[in-house]
């Protein structure tokens, strides 16, 4: 195979959102990016400049949307839209904590916790992989041969990056690789994906902040 055939999908994560009730806000509709964040947005803007991106695309969510604006303007692409991008959804969804959080040995929140291994508070994490690599797949089909990135968030990244190194899907949220405007990325050699990589272009982020 040629290197003419090499594609790369970059997930990244996006930037850090203004949530100062520390609400997880899941796909409620309303949270944007903090200036921190916008500012994380066009750091990763400029650690790609030099890239061959030739596709732009984001989850439906406000901050998402809103991460994905600099790397558009960077390579003059209009910013898709793909609903297979968009958070996990989640029945904590609303709440003032995460479900790693103590606050969830109330027993009112027992009947959503009996399974963490599907997760039964959530979408299942095989559903969310499946989307996931659905979205990867289209996302490399529309930058063959360059570079695509795609703006989703915390939850749905991990999950896709687990399924494809073979992982188990039931994880430690708090170990998860997948900071804040980190790039998780996709190496594919035709269709085939050859190679995982992860970068943090704006830095380390602290593992508890809320939402994804």
């Amino acid at each position: 195979m040629t290197d003419e055939r090499r594609t790369v999908v970059h997930f990244m994560r996006h930037g850090e959102v203004h949530n100062p009730e520390g609400v997880l806000y899941g796909r409620l509709p309303g949270y944007r990016l903090s200036d921190r964040g916008e500012q994380q947005a066009k750091i990763v803007a400029e650690f790609l400049s030099g890239r061959r991106v030739t596709h732009v695309v984001a989850s439906p969510l406000q901050r998402a949307q809103q991460t994905a604006g600099p790397i558009g303007a960077m390579f003059h692409l209009d910013v898709a839209t793909d609903d297979r991008l968009i958070e996990a959804d989640n029945r904590f969804e609303g709440l003032k904590v995460s479900v790693g959080d103590g606050a969830l040995r109330s027993p009112r929140h027992w009947p959503k916790l009996w399974n963490p291994l599907r997760p039964s508070w959530g979408e299942p994490y095989l559903e969310i992989a499946h989307r996931m690599l659905a979205a990867a797949h289209r996302a490399r089909a529309k930058a063959e041969g360059g570079e695509a990135v795609c703006v989703s968030h915390q939850l749905p990244i991990w999950t896709l990056r687990r399924f494809v190194e073979g992982k188990p899907m039931w994880h430690d949220p708090r170990r998860r690789q997948c900071s804040l405007a980190s790039l998780t990325s996709l190496v594919f050699q035709g269709e085939e994906l050859v190679r995982v990589a992860y970068v943090e272009p704006a830095g380390g982020t602290d593992p508890k902040v809320t939402g994804a």
